[in-house]
């Protein structure tokens, strides 16, 4: 079988700073050119004698993509993810034929759909009603097919009480929900969609999830760009990984979600200095010089799965004087809530250890906790006493979704913070 979408050694480069070439240029923009071009040649007339003879001007060369090749079969769904500034965007704009490749060729078998900014090709002068007809007939569906579809759409964005109101006169939230119900109602062959669910309220994303569940179980090949790992995983069958324009990962979803974290563990790691952390309570005395959050590889991180095994690396300063102390770690979630605190004390550790090296390692062997953002309180001190130091929300680390349970069901945070295994069965 043919692949819907078959991209071959595709690059893009972009020039930092270059002017546009050809069309025409404003009054505005000629007289501006002018004054800077004469500004920078008095700048080089007058700092001749200070530049060496050996300097190199900054390249301005930016290779958006680079030598990417793939093949998307028909009716797979399939999720680009990467850090910003990855190629991602500039990738689907190649697809959509928006912005013309450097190198490199891609072809498509079908007609082409893209969701690539909610809300382009909607005029605000127009009413909600005209602007329906007309941003479905940019998006390449016929007038019986926009009529056909329309009430559908209208039920879907909810602004059925102002559809004769010209849309500038809408809410933020109103356009976005009547720009996405007419996106998300063609039917294209192939569709291409960027982050698209990031708008709206709580209620109209949940909306909005279940639509594209609709449309990635509808045959249709799907492209998709998002930065919710959680969304990927539901969604999509395959992931390419794009890391500073090149194709770093196409394959199973968990994997490719595990390339992704680990791309940004390389930029953001879970490693905080104590010595002098903001959050550290009045009148503590401090003791913990260092945390960090290591991942089975014993790399820090800040990005972890649910069920992953981790490690809590704790450091005391080296000049302090420790008898009989004790640490224990709260786990607490985005609004500071308690999940569960993992203690020294509670498992009988002897912290005799901690006496001779100043160094203490809590080990979890499945990181019990849903989809979310969470951060680590630590505590250290005697026994029996009040803690000497404590410093709240010591070191923050996101938890991504993964097949906790091994059943192809992905954790919801509307479950709980908290994820357990159970067994049942009859009396």
């Amino acid at each position: 079988m043919p692949s819907a979408i078959s991209v071959r050694n595709l690059s893009k480069l972009y020039q930092l700073g270059a002017t546009r070439t050809g069309g025409y240029t404003t009054l505005r923009e000629s007289v501006s050119n002018t004054v800077r071009q004469s500004w920078s040649n008095a700048t080089k007339l007058f700092s001749k004698r200070r530049v060496p003879a050996n300097s190199q001007t900054p390249s301005t060369d930016l290779w958006a993509l680079k030598d990417i090749s793939l093949d998307i079969k028909p009716g797979e769904v399939v999720g680009l993810i990467g850090r910003n500034g990855a190629g991602k965007s500039t990738f689907l704009k190649v697809l959509s034929r928006i912005t013309e490749p450097t190198a490199g060729r891609v072809e498509l078998r079908g007609r082409i759909g893209s969701l690539l900014e909610v809300g382009t090709g909607f005029h605000t002068e127009l009413t909600g009603r005209e602007n329906i007809y007309l941003n479905g007939a940019i998006f390449g569906m016929s007038r019986r097919e926009i009529a056909r579809k329309f009430d559908d759409i209208v039920a879907f964005s909810e602004v059925d009480r102002f559809l004769d109101t010209p849309v500038k006169r809408y809410s933020s939230g109103m356009f976005v929900r009547l720009a996405f119900a007419v996106a998300s109602h063609m039917e294209p062959e192939i569709l291409l969609v960027d982050e698209v669910l990031a708008v709206g309220d709580a209620a109209f994303q949940k909306k909005c999830l279940g639509k594209m569940d609709d449309v990635s179980r509808s045959g249709r090949t799907v492209v998709f760009v998002s930065h919710n790992m959680s969304t990927i995983l539901h969604l999509c069958e395959k992931v390419a990984v794009f890391d500073k324009g090149r194709l770093s990962y196409l394959g199973d979803c968990e994997g490719g979600v595990k390339e992704y974290l680990s791309q940004c563990n390389a930029v953001h790691e879970g490693d905080v200095n104590l010595a002098e952390h903001p959050n550290r309570r009045p009148s503590c005395t401090p003791l913990l010089g260092r945390v960090q959050l290591l991942n089975s590889d014993g790399q820090p991180v800040t990005q972890v799965m649910c069920g992953d095994p981790i490690t809590i690396d704790i450091e005391y300063l080296p000049n302090r004087t420790i008898a009989d102390s004790h640490v224990a770690i709260g786990f607490d979630d985005a609004l500071g809530c308690r999940v569960f605190t993992a203690a020294t004390y509670l498992t009988d550790t002897a912290p005799a250890s901690l006496r001779r090296q100043k160094r203490l390692l809590c080990r979890l062997d499945e990181l019990p906790l849903a989809p979310g953002r969470y951060s680590l309180t630590l505590n250290a001190g005697p026994q029996g006493a009040q803690w000497t130091d404590v410093i709240d929300q010591a070191l923050w680390f996101d938890v991504t979704a993964s097949d906790f349970y091994g059943n192809g069901k992905l954790p919801n945070p509307d479950w709980g913070r908290a994820l357990v295994r159970s067994r049942w069965g009859t009396p």
